[in-house]
């Protein structure tokens, strides 16, 4: 397992219509998930980018870690009033997601996900 670099209609198709929901948050992955919206000059996103595989890897079967380049999706990103990259929106099964701005260190993020998204 590897994290997934998505597109919008992806976004659309593996982790939320926002679009035919725009009131309502409807996850439809079938395990929880991160999306890290980053882009390819931003220092803090490579920092983190190798903490990421090593999650995707260790959490393979539990969670999917995704993706999103802002440069490329700017229209995702502003939808989700994304101003400061990274920022990662965790999304559990059955809650609202819960989003995260600045890079973090493994520790941290082992922490969100077993609070937030394997709880």
């Amino acid at each position: 397992m590897k994290v997934t670099e998505l597109t919008k209609a992806e976004f659309l198709n593996k982790v939320a219509d926002y679009e035919a929901s725009p009131n309502e948050w409807k996850y439809k992955g079938d395990k929880p998930c991160i999306v890290d919206f980053y882009a390819t000059w931003c220092g803090p996103c490579k920092m983190i980018a190798p903490i990421l595989e090593e999650l995707a890897e260790e959490y393979k079967g539990k969670i999917d870690i995704y993706k999103v380049d802002t440069e490329k999706e700017e229209e995702l990103a502003a939808a989700f009033g994304i101003r400061s990259i990274p920022t990662l929106l965790f999304c559990p099964m059955n809650e609202q997601p819960q989003m995260a701005k600045g890079a973090m260190g493994k520790t941290d993020f082992k922490k969100a996900i077993n609070e937030v998204l394997l709880k």
